[in-house]
């Protein structure tokens, strides 16, 4: 395992192509019903970003970078996090959440992973499932359930045969 680097934001410099270029903050879609019916905007200050060695292939370039990227959001202390939403998000994913990403064999590869996957755990804990109506059975239905039922009874009925001794 190399050096573990630790920042408030992606580091800029030597390999920083894509990743966080012209990007200042996080969007997380929101959900129509949910406490956050536009989504979330979350500054990537609010990132925690900690770089390491990936295993896997590579060669001698996986022993000598640091491509592992782990993204932290400390949902319980963010203040760009609504109260409603930061309350259903602590409740479903935890006060911070963390995700990683060593897929691909570049950092900036696997920092956009990262922050994908984070958008994706973010939205989905923020989706409201809608509650189901009980409905009652059709007539049809009951009908061919109760005809079917007629039907296996009557086989099992055929079944039991006497013996003769």
């Amino acid at each position: 395992m190399g050096a573990v680097l630790t920042s408030p934001g992606p580091p800029a410099g030597r390999g920083d192509t894509n990743a966080g270029v012209g990007r200042r903050v996080l969007r997380v879609p929101g959900h129509p019903t949910g406490p956050a019916p536009r989504g979330l905007t979350i500054p990537l200050s609010e990132l925690l970003w900690r770089f390491s060695g990936a295993g896997g292939p590579g060669g001698q370039h996986v022993n000598t970078s640091n491509t592992r990227a782990e993204v932290r959001l400390d949902i319980a202390r963010s203040p760009s996090i609504p109260e409603a939403a930061r309350t259903l998000l602590v409740e479903r994913l935890g006060d911070v959440v963390a995700v990683a990403a060593s897929d691909r064999r570049s950092q900036p590869q696997n920092r956009d992973l990262a922050l994908s996957r984070l958008t994706d755990r973010l939205a989905g804990a923020l989706e409201v499932q809608r509650s189901r109506r009980p409905t009652r059975p059709t007539r049809g239905s009951e009908r061919r359930r109760l005809e079917a039922k007629r039907r296996q009874a009557q086989r099992k009925q055929e079944r039991g045969g006497r013996w003769e001794d």
